[in-house]
């Protein structure tokens, strides 16, 4: 049930005062479009500082020195190939063409290098012919005998100069394609 109460000094308003209740006052025309106004903008703001920060996170964007200037790659030295008569290579087939590491040998042989022995590899399906030397004072003596081997590539590899081999050329099936040996099979 509603109770009436007396009327006081509250119950009048003055004119000219437009509040309702305690302490608001009427919104003012427009007001929800400059809430709206500042949301976008903040919205606009943060995506963009996000996106900028994904890209420097992800090292796209450099702002400090620009755009990155062309990179040119300086030419690698490599030793002259030369022929070492007191160097002798070992000679390992890494396929399954049999009688690989004898044609090899053959090869070198009547280029001038001589030849220390032939086996098989540990592996039979590698793809590349590779000169493997122990130190890089060899450089010039592999590249000798990469020039005698077509397709051979040369790489500095210290795991054979614990065995006492300097020198070890490793057969692959482009040495085989390139000789025209027929594989086993």
């Amino acid at each position: 049930m509603a109770q009436k109460f007396p009327r006081d000094r509250f119950d009048s308003i003055p004119h000219g005062i437009d509040r309702v209740g305690a302490h608001r006052a009427p919104a003012r025309r427009g007001a929800k479009w400059i809430r709206f106004g500042w949301a976008a903008l903040a919205t606009v703001v943060l995506a963009g500082v996000g996106i900028a920060g994904v890209m420097v996170f992800n090292e796209r964007l450099n702002v400090a020195s620009g755009p990155d200037p062309v990179e040119t790659q300086a030419p690698v030295a490599t030793a002259e190939p030369t022929i070492a008569p007191d160097l002798k290579v070992t000679v390992l087939n890494g396929t399954t063409t049999a009688g690989l590491a004898a044609n090899a040998q053959d090869m070198l042989t009547a280029g001038g290098v001589p030849v220390d022995a032939t086996a098989n590899a540990s592996t039979n399906d590698l793809t590349e012919t590779v000169v493997y030397y122990a130190t890089p004072d060899l450089e010039g003596a592999a590249r000798g005998v990469a020039s005698v081997i077509p397709e051979a590539d040369v790489r500095l590899s210290e795991s054979f100069a614990a065995t006492g081999t300097p020198l070890v050329l490793v057969l692959g099936s482009d040495f085989a394609q390139a000789t025209g040996a027929a594989p086993a099979g």
